[in-house]
């Protein structure tokens, strides 16, 4: 026995040296599920992007983007304005890969079979390393369909936001390899409420062409070559692509005021913005700018869940690993009885997140589908609300597995735990994105029936699950304090829909250990209080990573 203790004893190892495609089997099985026929090509392309995103290069990156955070310069030596921000080498990195792998706008213009859907995989692997990067790489890929309000505008900026380089810097886009994008929608007096922007857009001699004078609060990636803002125009709230630099190569006029300093995504500059005579193209019509940004909204709500999704993996795959080769009380961790159920626990709302992200992401593929377009409309505020909102309370138990460990920066959970609260915030509030269900339930009838049809193919199954929908439908008869019961409304519609999703595609013991205690209610609401009769062991051993 070294008595200095030297040599450390019944610790585990760096969760490092696997593929975090290969070793997610909810991950590989949602792939299979909805890849269909293209299944084994899509995992076969995935296979690298889990191979570095589970390296100890990829692990350390990440944490060094964190811990060195962006910093702002206003001016150059001479007193020159420029408003750049300078990152560190790990962010540059991080950024270059997640390019490299088409983590951006590439699916748009890609002829590989199921793109969205493999981007989607691939995000959930590759991001939890480091969350703030795909903030630019999201916007970037949502720009696109907002961009498609003109023809012009798409065919002169989607090749740029869909090139797999890498090219930091403030230039003329026209003379890059490849550009990013960005979005300013929320102001000082409005936050979600963009309807009340005081940003104006005056009309130039030149038709399409404006000036803004305003603000906006929050605006991430400020080195992004172009961003979709919202102003007021003479016609109403419009929206506008303002790039950075103009086209004879000067700099766009406009000033980053400052650099948030956020609880967690500290590795991302947010910043605020300030317009002064700057100028910016009309994209879509004069007071169309809600209807034209919702493209891009729509576009990085499945982000956010794809991003909490993410988080969710890795929180799993951290706690499993680490109680499979701690020891405590005269045994492994992993074989407790209590910590199965907790480790169980977390491996069933980590797979039902990622079979409905995955759904969600499959239903891009099928743009002109009635079905699916009306499924989009409900499922993803549903989503966004009930995934993102979920996250923090998982995070925080598999951060408690670990213990002390788990509790110091080195563990990497602390990155995780900050950056948990970021999606359901992002892109609408929780309030924000049930009252938007509400929305869709009220104006648009194939919505619901979207939904009664997804869930409904597995009627009968479960005598539990068939209430809950039952239930759902009792819900939406009652107008009375609908908006009261908004969140309730949206959770519970989530929850069957997850149930559906597993019981069709997922682990047999996974679904029926959803549906117990999330449909059934056979659960006091905390992790680790699955019923009797659940298969822990095996749930909770099929979600630990296997490192080569």
């Amino acid at each position: 026995m070294d008595p200095l203790q030297r040599t450390p004893h019944n610790q585990a190892a760096p969760l490092v040296g696997y593929n975090t495609v290969r070793a997610d089997a909810a991950l590989v099985g949602a792939v299979r599920a909805f890849a269909g026929k293209d299944a084994d090509v899509v995992l076969k392309s995935l296979m690298p992007v889990g191979r570095l995103a589970g390296s100890a290069e990829a692990r350390e990156h990440g944490m060094l983007a964190n811990q060195n955070e962006p910093v702002l310069r206003p001016v150059d030596r001479y007193g020159q304005r420029v408003d750049e921000v300078e990152f560190h080498p790990s962010w540059h990195w991080m950024m270059k890969r997640g390019t490299q792998f088409g983590l951006h706008a590439t699916p748009w213009v890609s002829e590989e079979p199921k793109p969205h859907l493999r981007r989607a995989a691939a995000y959930i692997a590759w991001t939890h390393n480091e969350p703030g990067h795909g903030c630019p790489l999201t916007m970037t890929y949502a720009a696109v369909p907002a961009l498609r309000a003109d023809d012009a505008q798409s065919k002169q900026w989607t090749p740029l936001l869909a090139s797999t380089e890498y090219d930091f810097g403030l230039r003329n886009p026209a003379e890059k390899r490849g550009i990013l994008a960005g979005m300013g929608m929320t102001e000082k007096q409005g936050g979600s409420d963009v309807r009340t922007n005081v940003t104006t857009a005056t009309p130039t001699d030149v038709d399409g062409e404006y000036v803004l004078h305003g603000h906006k609060w929050f605006t991430s990636a400020p080195m992004n070559d172009l961003f979709l803002v919202l102003a007021q125009a003479p016609g109403g709230v419009t929206c506008f692509v303002v790039p950075r630099v103009l086209p004879d190569g000067t700099r766009n006029p406009l000033q980053v005021v400052r650099l948030k300093e956020k609880l967690g995504n500290r590795s991302n500059a947010s910043s605020e913005l300030e317009f002064a005579g700057t100028w910016a193209v009309r994209l879509g019509d004069e007071g169309r700018g809600v209807r034209t940004i919702i493209e891009m909204v729509a576009s990085t709500r499945l982000d956010c869940v794809l991003g909490s999704a993410s988080l969710m993996r890795r929180s799993v795959a951290e706690a499993t690993w680490h109680a499979s080769q701690r020891s405590a009380f005269g045994g492994l961790l992993s074989e407790k009885p209590a910590m199965q159920n907790v480790l169980a626990d977390l491996a069933v709302e980590s797979e039902a997140a990622t079979l409905l992200a995955l759904r969600m992401a499959s239903s891009v593929e099928r743009p002109d589908d009635e079905h699916e377009r009306a499924l989009r409309r409900i499922a993803l505020p549903i989503a966004k609300f009930w995934v993102c909102k979920r996250t923090p309370f998982h995070v925080a138990e598999a951060l408690e597995v670990l213990g002390g460990n788990g509790y110091v920066e080195e563990s990497g959970m602390p990155l995780l735990f900050r950056e948990s609260p970021l999606n359901s915030i992002w892109e609408g509030s929780g309030n924000v994105n049930a009252l938007d269900v509400l929305r869709a339930l009220q104006r648009e009838p194939e919505a619901l029936e979207a939904w009664l049809n997804e869930v409904g193919t597995v009627r009968g199954r479960y005598t539990a699950l068939d209430a809950a929908i039952t239930d759902v439908l009792d819900e939406l008869s009652d107008l009375t304090e609908l908006e009261f019961r908004a969140r309730r409304i949206a959770g519970r519609m989530a929850a069957v829909l997850q149930a559906s999703l597993l019981i069709r595609f997922g682990d047999p013991a996974v679904a029926d250990a959803f549906v117990a205690s999330r449909i059934a209610g056979d659960w006091a609401g905390t992790f680790g209080t699955l019923p009797r009769g659940v298969d822990a062991a095996h749930i909770a051993r099929r979600a630990t990573p296997r490192v080569s």
